[in-house]
């Protein structure tokens, strides 16, 4: 049947929140709760502001909920697979307006007022085949588009597409309109995630709320040597990304990155993890990290040459903006403020060549 093209319409009752929906959390999806534990789950998903919204102008067409029938307690019952925070705000303004609020707020919310008419008998929805029948949709709008899940969510939900649905990376990333390398790397971030739950001296929950994280560290080249991950593995190898040997390794990377109760991380910051990558590619410096009971990651980069790596960067910098500079100056030859400019730069690189005479003899031997 696919999705059809034509709006239905349901009663309240008749439609059920999904207890498979990614924002729920991986830990609460897999337990399959009641439809009582999602709508106390979501009662914090600021839906106040929704449920506002339908009190002052009803619910349009144009939001139309997606849903597709299927087994829920031993029935086919149809259970919205795209528009669980519209449906549950819905569910608890009727609580409200029964006399039931889930808050003074929600009272407040109802008090005076009169729920515009077939608010709750007509809802509009769109019948779909089968929750493989919107996984393009999905996809782009909760991982590549405007109303996007947080990363735990979307690596997830591709990992579902791989595993459940036998879909390829370059599937996915038709369907989804990403990428092929930022699909591979979302699927072996979960299944790593998945890894780590294994492990009892890891504080998954820490990990978890700093998915992304783990996400963007796994670009490194550090990492990847570090936990010996494949990022270019296919799903089938990409199922356990650290091997056996390395899961000590893994304990201690998830402690460095993430921290536990008794540990700040040594990573404390999103924007140091290219620093961290590169202290582990330095042996004395992961040497440090591995026997300080407290390190320090600075000083790990010190020890890793980070001094050096920071000094490569400013120099090719420098070079570079001064390679733009020179296809336009000759335009400016009479500007005071341009002639200052070059003045700076030429002491500076004066200072640089009496560090480096060796450079500036072949330097000259080359313009001679």
């Amino acid at each position: 049947m696919a999705v059809q093209n034509k709006i239905e319409y349901a009663e309240l009752k008749d439609l059920n929140l999904d207890a498979s929906n990614p924002r729920l959390g991986r830990e609460n999806t897999a337990q399959q709760w009641s439809q009582d534990r999602v709508l106390e789950e979501m009662k914090d998903w600021t839906l106040d502001e929704l449920a506002l919204s339908f009190l002052e102008s009803g619910f349009w067409p144009q939001e139309a909920l997606l849903a597709v029938e299927e087994p829920l307690n031993g029935q086919r019952r149809l259970v919205v697979v795209e528009g669980n925070r519209r449906l549950a705000a819905l569910k608890l303004l009727k609580l409200a307006f029964d006399g039931k609020p889930e808050s003074p707020k929600w009272r407040e919310l109802v008090s005076h007022k009169k729920p515009p008419q077939n608010l709750f008998s007509e809802i509009p929805f769109i019948r779909v085949g089968s929750r493989k029948d919107v996984v393009a949709f999905l996809g782009f709008r909760h991982v590549t588009g405007i109303k996007e899940w947080n990363p735990a969510e979307k690596a997830e939900y591709i990992a579902d597409l791989i595993e459940d649905h036998k879909m390829g990376y370059d599937e996915i990333r038709r369907k989804i309109g990403s990428k092929t390398d930022t699909v591979r790397r979302n699927y072996i971030s979960y299944r790593l995630l998945l890894q780590m739950e294994g492990e009892e001296d890891i504080d998954l929950k820490r990990v978890e709320d700093k998915f992304s994280v783990l996400y963007l560290s796994l670009r490194s080249e550090g990492v990847q040597r570090y936990l010996q991950v494949d990022i270019q593995a296919e799903p089938g190898k990409a199922k356990r990304p650290v091997p056996q040997s390395r899961l000590e390794a893994l304990a201690k990377f998830a402690l460095w990155l993430f921290g536990d109760e008794k540990h700040e991380p040594v990573v404390k910051e999103s924007r140091y993890v290219d620093r961290f990558g590169k202290v582990l590619l330095n042996k004395k410096a992961v040497d440090y990290l591995e026997r300080t009971e407290r390190p320090n990651l600075e000083f790990a980069y010190r020890i890793a040459g980070g001094d050096e790596f920071e000094t490569i960067e400013f120099l090719q910098k420098g070079a570079d903006n001064t390679e733009q500079a020179l296809s336009l100056v000759h335009h400016f030859k009479n500007s005071s403020q341009v002639q200052s400019a070059v003045k700076r730069l030429g002491a500076d690189v004066f200072q640089l060549l009496k560090i480096f005479p060796n450079i500036k003899q072949e330097i000259e031997k080359e313009l001679a």
